[in-house]
């Protein structure tokens, strides 16, 4: 096994050209972020989100982040999607992973569904990946209301995404504000980077929200909505009336509601509510008033004030020195955010919401950009040899026994999605100080072969901190020559087929 010293030299380039192509992919500091929220009122999804995802545009985002409310959630449904991906994340990975997006991280709590996806020249540099959850429904004991959260460092930069869905109906607008607080009061991510929500850098407030338009009457709201005259409605909307008394609301920005009230609406229509609604007391109640239910809201962290001359021999000299180190992190690494579109989509009826999209432009300055591991695959790889994995860490991580490489195939949908992998201690044949060998048997290779993929997964961080470039595995010229046929292979090599 072991290799003379011009190969290892190859290899050593073939490792260094690997992520020569990572920093080409990844060297610019603008990213685009794709956001959707859409209460899908426990509907199964469309055949077709190519429209929602905007698929088909020409400029491609960096990122994508959905977060659905009321994904249907009845108890033996509920049980079936925690055994397997619920039908809605198997249509969002199956459509942008073939566009080379992996899902990142997710999280649901009932009928709340939160997803992160990236373009896989970025997933080495996102870390620091923690989700949580808290439930505001029944005093807190019922999740089919609340938040559900994902924070990670992109670049070093700390984001935070928090999905909600608050309370209804129109005379509880101050309970809504109650239940955000309480949300940011009770989630927390760890006692070192960003312990709390607003301790992100940036931090994004979407869902449905559930404010309404009040006051204006049905006659009148359907009226400036049909004549496009909007803007007679924002001095009503209660997020808006909010945000003037809320000192929290006040840091959070929002772009012109310049897209028609996303609720209420007939199914598989583009009409209002129009159906009266039957109460506990078997009468007919009002129909619903339109409403901008469906939000994203950002807010970025405000600069720390520069600290005040010292008074007093008591003052606390270590929050001083945090302070200081904060905003020379600041000025050097800055981060700004710019709202390109915010919208809706009309062309979705599976629901009595409609889905609300925003594009946003996010500039920064990379903290790092050489990712901690790198790893590519040495010599050539068929399920007729055992194969080798090379690694070298590029900077200290907190590596261990339980780490692993993934084999997966071009295009996989997350990070559980590979074909094989290998313990990068138990398999381990030889190493030096620049390079290590690991070992991959044969019997763990597909017999078909197909373009791979290797990643480096570090247990201790929770997240994906190498990739290699794409190679080949070739055909099994064995199992070509003994005549087995696709069905007589094993379930790995239908995988990587399909």
């Amino acid at each position: 096994m072991e290799k003379d010293d011009g190969t290892r030299e190859d290899n050593q380039s073939q490792v260094k050209n690997s992520v020569s192509m990572e920093k080409n992919c990844c060297n610019e500091d603008t990213f685009r972020l794709h956001m959707v929220t859409w209460n899908v009122a426990t509907a199964d999804p469309p055949d077709d989100i190519s429209s929602l995802l905007h698929l088909n545009s020409p400029k491609t985002p960096d990122l994508y982040v959905i977060g659905l409310q009321e994904v249907y959630a009845a108890p033996h449904r509920f049980i079936i999607d925690m055994a397997v991906e619920d039908s809605w994340s198997h249509l969002f990975m199956s459509s942008l992973a073939p566009r080379g997006y992996l899902k990142v991280s997710s999280i649901r709590m009932q009928g709340l569904l939160l997803l992160f996806f990236s373009k896989l020249a970025h997933v080495p540099f996102i870390r620091d990946i923690h989700d949580t959850y808290t439930r505001t429904g029944i005093f807190g004991y019922w999740g089919n209301k609340g938040g559900v959260s994902i924070r990670l460092s992109f670049y070093g930069h700390m984001l935070c995404f928090l999905n909600c869905h608050l309370a209804a109906h129109m005379q509880y607008a101050s309970q809504r504000v109650d239940e955000f607080e309480y949300i940011l009061d009770t989630q927390t991510f760890g006692p070192k980077k960003a312990p709390h929500v607003l301790d992100h850098k940036l931090v994004f407030w979407f869902g449905d929200l559930n404010f309404r338009i009040q006051d204006h009457g049905m006659h009148f709201l359907r009226n400036c909505i049909t004549s496009h005259k909007l803007n007679l409605l924002w001095s009503k909307d209660q997020l808006t009336m909010m945000k003037k008394k809320e000192a929290v609301l006040q840091e959070f920005d929002e772009g012109p509601l310049d897209f028609q009230p996303t609720y209420k609406f007939d199914r598989f229509s583009d009409r209002y509510d129009s159906r009266s609604r039957r109460t506990w007391f078997g009468v007919h109640g009002k129909m619903r008033k339109p409403a901008w239910t469906d939000r994203i809201l950002w807010r970025v962290k405000p600069k720390e004030s520069p600290p005040e001359e010292e008074k007093d021999e008591d003052r606390d000299s270590g929050l001083d020195e945090k302070n200081t180190k904060q905003q020379e992190e600041e000025e050097e690494f800055p981060l700004k955010l710019k709202q390109d579109s915010y919208t809706s989509n009309m062309e979705y009826g599976v629901s009595d919401h409609k889905p609300v999209i925003g594009i946003f432009t996010l500039e920064l300055r990379k903290m790092y950009e050489t990712p901690l591991v790198r790893v590519c695959a040495e010599g050539e790889w068929s399920a007729d040899i055992d194969a080798m994995v090379i690694y070298s860490p590029l900077q200290p991580f907190p590596s261990s026994a339980w780490d692993w490489i993934g084999l997966y195939k071009v295009g996989f949908r997350s990070v559980s999605d590979y074909i094989t992998y290998t313990w990068v201690k138990d398999d381990e044949v030889s190493f030096n100080d620049e390079l290590t060998q690991v070992y991959v048997s044969k019997d763990e290779i597909p017999v078909l072969g197909g373009e791979c993929v290797l990643c480096y997964y570090c247990s201790t961080l929770q997240c994906i901190v190498g990739i290699s470039s794409p190679f080949k595995v070739q055909e099994s010229k064995v199992a070509v020559e003994e005549g087995l046929a696709p069905e007589n292979i094993n379930g790995l090599d239908k995988a990587t087929a399909s």
